[in-house]
């Protein structure tokens, strides 16, 4: 990195609370090394209240961009200049691109997680997926599978502030694309298990899991799962999480959020640089599989 490091290096950041755990810096600065790229991307612990301030940052400090994440998703946006279509419809942002001082907001989540699975040979179209969350990764799950084909979503979530979020995806997906969306309460378990039973994908897109949630799980015990049944766990640290442990003894066929996080992250540095992301190589280098 040292010998990389110039004048003329440009930086992309990563804000979100907690952060230091993140595979992003690693991934997206051994890409821009295996190309060759003069590039640099750091994380910083931003949470909503240090936002706005970070965000003048980019403008400021002349940044290319910048990722977000949790708890920034949803937020992000009233301080960016314009948003992608795919990110108004989401209402969330995972991705900031500076162009001469002008910052628009994209969304790849939904993306990268749709070509994970089609990655890690798992065909979700014209099924049904039960998800739990609505914020800005889960909300950017549900509208993207909405509009690939997923024939029928199921979303549960606790009524905390992304409730009416959750509310207004299921009626964007029901009036905009051919998907059947439900909310549902995740307090009530049997009718968690209840839709669970008949889906071919169970997703977590809640930050349960990973710190400062870890030994949690959105799932009360295995006896919700049954062997058929893909379990997916968006949190990827630990990439060993209760209910994929919980699901594995079952039987389920299961898979971490690594995939996901490379694939959008293929998309946001795409949007930077122009290049495409070695993506064989990225998951060489970072040893990512799926089922760990």
């Amino acid at each position: 990195m040292a010998e990389r490091i110039t004048g003329h290096t440009e930086l992309i950041g990563l804000m979100a609370y907690p952060i230091r755990h993140s595979s992003s810096p690693a991934m997206h600065n051994e890409a821009f090394a295996y190309l060759g790229l003069d590039y640099a991307y750091l994380a910083f612990e931003v949470d909503n209240n240090t936002l706005e301030d970070a965000v003048k940052g980019i403008r400021a400090l002349k940044l290319v961009g910048s990722n977000v994440s949790m708890p920034n998703k949803t937020v992000v946006g009233q301080y960016l200049d314009k948003l992608s279509p795919a990110a108004e419809l989401c209402g969330a942002v995972n991705t900031i691109v500076n162009e001469n001082g002008v910052l628009t907001g994209h969304i790849t989540d939904g993306i990268g997680f749709m070509q994970a699975l089609k990655d890690n040979d798992i065909d979700v179209i014209g099924k049904k997926m039960t998800i739990a969350g609505a914020g800005g990764a889960a909300t950017a799950i549900e509208i993207q599978a909405a509009l690939d084909g997923v024939k029928e979503i199921s979303i549960f979530n606790i009524h905390d502030k992304f409730w009416a979020n959750a509310e207004d995806t299921v009626r964007k997906i029901n009036e905009k694309t051919d998907c059947k969306a439900t909310l549902y309460d995740l307090d009530d378990k049997e009718k968690l298990r209840e839709e669970m039973a008949d889906s071919y994908i169970f997703v977590n897109g809640t930050g349960v899991g990973m710190k400062p949630l870890e030994g949690m799980s959105v799932v009360p015990d295995k006896s919700f799962f049954r062997p058929e049944l893909i379990v997916i766990d968006v949190p990827y640290s630990p990439l060993e999480t209760k209910m994929r442990s919980m699901a594995k003894e079952v039987g389920c066929k299961t898979m971490n959020g690594l995939g996901m996080m490379l694939f959008q992250g293929a998309a946001a540095f795409k949007l930077w640089t122009g290049k495409d992301m070695p993506i064989e190589h990225m998951k060489e280098v970072l040893n990512i599989r799926y089922d760990d």
